[in-house]
This record gives C-alpha cells, sequence and structure tokens, in this order.
C-alpha cells in the first residue's frame, strides 16, 4: 500500500462557464508575467526606465513561443507525421510541448528586435531578465504536472507522482521531474541574484551563468525521463544539447570577463537623455528663480535706503 505519494490532477482542464481554463496554458501566462514583473526591477536598479522590460517582451515572448514549439515539432516529429498521427496536433501548443532550447534562442531574436528599437544593448537587457526566465521555468514545469506528463522512471519514495492510465501512459508510482526541475530552476535564480550582486556581473554574463547553472540540472534531470526521445551515443538528444550549452555558456563567461570587465555604467540611452533634461531643467529653474530674487533685493535695498534717508532727516529737524 502506497502510503505516500504527489497526486496528479484528475483534469488539465477548468471550465469558467463556457470558457475552457488549461492549467498549462495558465501556467505559462504566470510565468511570462512573473518574468516581467522581477526583470522590470532589475532593470530599473541597472538604471534603465519603468516599462521598458515590458515592451520588449511584447517582441520576446511570441518569438519564443513560436520558438520552443518548433523545436518539439520538430525534435518530436514522429507524435504528429507518424502513420496514424494528426499533424493538427502540431498546433495544439495547450496539450503541452515548448522546448526551452529553441523558446530562448527564438525569445532572444525577438529580445534583439525590441532593444535594437529602442537603441538598448541585448546583454544588458538579458542580464536583467535573467532571474525571471528561470523563475518562469519553474512555474511553467507545473504544467506538466496538469497534463501528466514528462516524469521519470517509477519509484517508491514518499514524494512520487501518482499517473493515472491513458491510451499514452501506463499507471503507477514515477520520479516527478517536474517538480526536480522546477525546485533546481528556483535555485538558479537565487544563485544569479546573488552572483549579480555580489561580483558586479554585466555584459550578459548574468546570463550565461544562468544557462550554465540550468543546463547543469537539466542534464540529470532529463537523464531520468523515460517520454520517448531520440538518441545519440546512448544519450538523449536533449541531454547533448544541455552539454552543448553549458560548455558555451561557460566559454562566454571566461571570454566576457577577459575582454569586457565590469559592468554597464548605462544599459539604456534615453534614461540617461531623462535625466539630462530634467537636470537641465532644474538649473534653468534653479536661474529663473535667482533672476527674479536680483530685483526683489534690489527693490529691498532702495526702500532701506530711503527709509534711513527719511529716519536721517528726521532726526536732524529735530535736533
Amino acid at each position: 500500500m502506497d502510503l505516500a505519494y504527489i497526486p496528479s490532477p484528475s483534469t488539465g482542464v477548468l471550465h469558467l462557464g463556457p470558457i475552457p481554463l488549461r492549467g498549462y496554458a495558465f501556467c505559462i501566462i504566470l510565468g511570462v508575467f512573473v518574468a516581467v514583473w522581477l526583470g522590470n526591477k532589475r532593470w530599473i536598479a541597472r538604471g534603465g526606465t519603468a516599462g521598458t522590460v515590458a515592451d520588449i517582451a511584447v517582441w520576446a515572448v511570441p518569438f519564443g513561443l513560436v520558438g520552443g514549439r518548433l523545436y518539439h515539432v520538430i525534435t518530436d516529429y514522429q507524435l504528429y507525421f507518424s502513420e496514424g498521427e494528426n499533424w493538427v496536433d502540431a498546433f495544439k501548443i495547450w496539450e503541452g510541448g515548448l522546448g526551452i532550447w529553441g523558446a530562448i534562442a527564438f525569445g532572444a531574436v525577438g529580445a534583439w528586435i525590441g532593444c535594437r528599437r529602442r537603441g538598448i544593448p541585448l546583454p544588458a537587457y538579458a542580464d536583467a531578465i535573467a532571474p525571471g526566465i528561470v523563475l518562469a521555468q519553474a512555474i511553467g514545469r507545473w504544467g506538466n504536472w496538469f497534463n501528466q506528463e514528462l516524469y521519470g522512471r517509477p519509484t517508491d519514495l514518499p514524494w512520487a507522482l501518482r499517473i493515472t492510465e491513458s491510451a499514452n501512459r501506463e499507471a503507477g508510482l514515477y520520479h516527478p521531474t517536474f517538480l526536480y526541475e522546477s525546485l533546481w530552476c528556483v535555485g538558479v535564480a537565487v544563485l544569479v541574484i546573488w552572483a549579480d550582486r555580489r561580483f558586479k556581473l554585466g555584459h550578459g554574463r548574468v546570463f550565461a551563468l544562468y544557462v550554465a547553472a540550468y543546463c547543469a540540472g537539466r542534464a540529470w534531470i532529463e537523464y531520468m525521463r523515460v517520454d520517448e526521445a531520440h538518441h545519440i551515443l546512448g544519450l538523449r538528444l536533449n541531454v547533448w544539447t544541455a552539454i552543448i550549452v553549458f560548455v558555451l555558456a561557460v566559454v562566454y563567461m571566461v571570454v566576457s570577463a577577459r575582454i569586457r570587465p565590469g559592468r554597464e555604467e548605462i544599459v539604456e540611452p534615453r534614461s540617461r537623455k531623462k535625466a539630462s533634461t530634467e537636470d537641465a531643467d532644474a538649473a534653468e529653474q534653479a536661474e529663473r528663480d535667482g533672476a527674479d530674487a536680483e530685483p526683489e533685493a534690489a527693490d529691498a535695498a532702495d526702500e532701506d535706503v530711503e527709509n534711513g534717508a527719511g529716519n536721517g532727516a528726521g532726526s536732524a529737524a529735530k535736533s
């Protein structure tokens, strides 16, 4: 008898009247809001203006969703284009299936477009948004819980995940790899925020640290999964992807630290221009106040002279 386990939802959809609220989509949307909120706070702390992160996210998020779906469909094409499968299902993103590698790659393209339109360096924006992205991943992984997918090998541990039987899965208790990755992502966010404050990272190194740390965890978590996947030299495709991306991220951190040490002093030219304008307006106002004060001072001096002369004449008359 199993005394302890993590239950799975009986359904991944809640109906608010005629409107279906899908757990997977809700987790993705909530993750995006958290990423933008935290990214905005960090961007302002770096000297940027409020709202910039959201404006660029308008470009990055759609690109990221498309990229994530494309990566999943391409790497798991047999789920949609094999005999007996319906290729239309490739567009049903609410049923699960977003590859983080494609989401980050295409999301970066969208962010680059948004940054270019505002004259902002992409590395600085990436550094500000990095902890938010990994927290969004932590939240988004719970969408897999709603869909009862991407679990690991069978286990009898107290935190095992109970999976119900369906056409594509066998009932039982399995490793909750979605939970492992979610907790790992939270740890990565804490690490990145701490390292950024401690070492004043800049020029994209915060983002690179996030990528490297995430890949380190994704490699061993991916190794535990039992869902169908392509293998190369005995390892799952995503394990190889994690290893390669990890190496690239570490190389970037090392090379960037040597070529461009320190942190950007200005992350958003527009905010600097605004500050300069405000300083100029303040100086002009001070100058006006000073100019207005001079006639008043002169009038006061003339009044004192007249009063002094009158008092002197009165004293002379009394004498």
